[in-house]
């Protein structure tokens, strides 16, 4: 059995749509399915939407979370609750083409594990936003050491990866990198990013560049190596200055560098606080790590018996 992940976040107005859409294709290629829609503490009526479709349709399973945790907590909620033998993970705006699904199918019939979905284009965006997604997938592909310019979070899993995936203990989790992470025989399929039919997008440039920043700072350390190439460019230019003084000294000709000295300070605080700020970051990240706290929590379950977080 296929189990298809739905994060929602309010919305009301595509819970409907894709859970027709998407079960028609997989009934169309004679596909045994389960949706599982994980509402994310949505404002709307999205939760009372999927309890309304589970009842019309007993292949969909809602989840319901006691408030907004955000979309990689959603994930793995679905991941721990899917029952299939596969399991993909699609956004519910339909963005990703859910005909995509049948062909991840079958290159997992033919025992590919992990069945990536690659970006051809990114459809409709402004420029702007277009130019943080850039940058943001050429930090993180340089920070984790793997090609991630194409990723996203559409793909398709084995259950051995799911399992993988669920063994994971820690609280910060990015899927996208994880996935790559944990190996397994990899396939990939390209698709073509769709606009919306309704609704609106919960992705702005803003809440892009805190993802970049949180699932950077989750995934890799490279961040805190900058505080060494930092420290080690001050050391270089005070040798040099510290040199050039000296030999001014030694010649008589030294001048009072009262606008050198001022300047030096400001560049050497701003990185010393810059540092702190990384540090800072790190700190939090494993405090929040060691108070243990669940990534989610579920409140209520609908189209199969509730299940205990």
């Amino acid at each position: 059995m296929l189990s298809v992940i739905l994060p929602s976040y309010n919305e009301e107005k595509m819970i409907a749509l894709a859970a027709e859409t998407i079960g028609r294709i997989l009934d169309e290629a004679a596909i045994d399915h389960e949706l599982l829609f994980v509402d994310d503490g949505s404002r709307d009526q999205t939760w009372a939407e999927i309890q309304r479709v589970s009842e019309e349709n007993k292949r969909v399973v809602g989840v319901h979370f006691s408030r907004n945790f955000g979309k990689e907590a959603a994930m793995f909620a679905g991941l721990e609750q899917a029952r299939g033998d596969c399991v993909a993970i699609l956004d519910c705006d339909l963005q990703h083409p859910p005909e995509k699904l049948v062909e991840m199918y079958r290159l997992w019939e033919q025992g590919y594990e992990v069945v990536e979905g690659i970006k051809e284009d990114r459809g409709t965006e402004s420029a702007m936003h277009r130019f943080a997604a850039n940058s943001f997938y050429s930090l993180i592909s340089r920070a984790t050491g793997m090609d991630m310019a194409s990723s996203s979070d559409f793909k398709l899993l084995d259950r051995k990866v799911v399992d993988a995936l669920n063994q994971m203990p820690e609280r910060n989790v990015f899927f996208r990198a994880l996935s790559f992470w944990v190996g397994f025989k990899k396939a990939e399929v390209s698709y073509r990013v769709r606009d919306r039919v309704a609704g609106e997008s919960k992705w702005s440039t803003k809440s892009l560049i805190k993802y970049a920043i949180n699932n950077i700072g989750s995934f890799s350390s490279a961040p805190l190596h900058i505080i060494t190439v930092l420290g080690v460019v001050m050391l270089i230019i005070a040798v040099v200055f510290g040199v050039e003084a000296l030999v001014q000294k030694i010649l008589g000709n030294a001048l009072g560098g009262f606008t050198t000295v001022i300047l030096l300070l400001l560049i050497a605080s701003s990185l010393v606080m810059i540092s702190l700020g990384i540090i800072g970051f790190y700190v939090a990240r494993i405090y929040e790590e060691i108070k243990g706290r669940p990534r989610y929590i579920i409140s209520r379950v609908c189209g199969r018996e509730e299940t205990a977080e």
